[in-house]
């Protein structure tokens, strides 16, 4: 089934019920979600905060870019979060099809998939990173395009398993359908955003408050980046499945079994 068959109108993505689905599975697991989402931050966090210093990381300091050991820490730091990103949304991606199926969560057996889509997720994230920031530096809305056009690029690595062939999996699923996915974005992102600029907020407090702040402000500033990347992770995963649906017919019990 495809929506460009001639004569037929294109079917809606529903961005709405996307969304509304995204936040009833992340308060409906919010404790495997976060669980998920926050391990692989915390070892971030602190891979980064080694490199680049703590503060740096947290948002209580300014960033050094100063000399070229700063400038090869940032880069450095910056992979690190591209492979944070990567894990996480891999094993969210399976985590939403169980949560959207009313199936029992097992996070034990979300890694394996995971890990093993591990070098084409980071390497085609850094791709489309370059690409989007390229994008931006001309306008801002062809950048939140080019983030839509490989928006559910995650979810074609880990459920299609086609490697390197995911930004092109990518583009091929979203073809039709990238304003609606850039407004969708938008509202997701803001979100997350607003749950950083909180947690930076309220670090910032406890650093500069709370004795041995610093050692409060990493984990709870890991939590509270993982309500954002849990949120965002769920939707690219609903995402995929709505618009398999629409051009392919598949199901979200078909897109699941994959893992069975």
């Amino acid at each position: 089934m495809t929506d460009t068959t001639l004569g037929q109108p294109k079917p809606p993505l529903g961005v709405g019920e996307i969304i509304s689905d995204s936040f009833s599975i992340l308060f409906g697991k919010f404790i495997p979600v976060i669980i998920v989402a926050f391990v692989p931050s915390l070892i971030g966090l602190l891979l980064s905060g080694m490199l680049v210093g703590f503060g740096a990381v947290l948002g209580t300091e300014t960033p050094q870019y100063t000399g070229p050991g700063m400038a090869v820490a940032n880069v450095l730091s910056g992979i690190i979060d591209i492979v944070v990103y990567s894990i996480s949304a891999a094993l969210l991606v399976q985590l939403a099809y169980d949560a959207k199926l009313g199936r029992p969560v097992q996070l034990g057996r979300y890694f394996g998939p995971a890990l093993s889509a591990l070098f084409p997720l980071v390497v085609l994230s850094l791709v489309a990173g370059i690409l989007a920031g390229l994008a931006t530096i001309v306008f801002i809305i062809p950048g939140l395009w080019v983030y839509a056009v490989f928006s559910v690029m995650v979810p074609a690595i880990v459920i299609d398993r086609v490697g390197f062939g995911g930004l092109g999996r990518s583009a091929s699923l979203t073809k039709e359908y990238r304003w609606p996915i850039v407004g969708a974005m938008i509202l997701i992102v803001i979100c997350a955003v607003l749950i950083t600029l909180a947690a930076a907020f309220i670090i910032g407090l406890i650093v500069n408050i709370v004795p041995f702040g610093m050692v409060l402000g990493i984990p709870l500033f890991a939590a509270l980046s993982a309500i954002g990347a849990g949120i965002l992770g769920i939707f690219v995963a609903l995402l995929y499945a709505r618009l398999r649906e629409i051009k392919e017919g598949v199901t979200v019990d078909q897109i699941a079994s994959v893992f069975d």
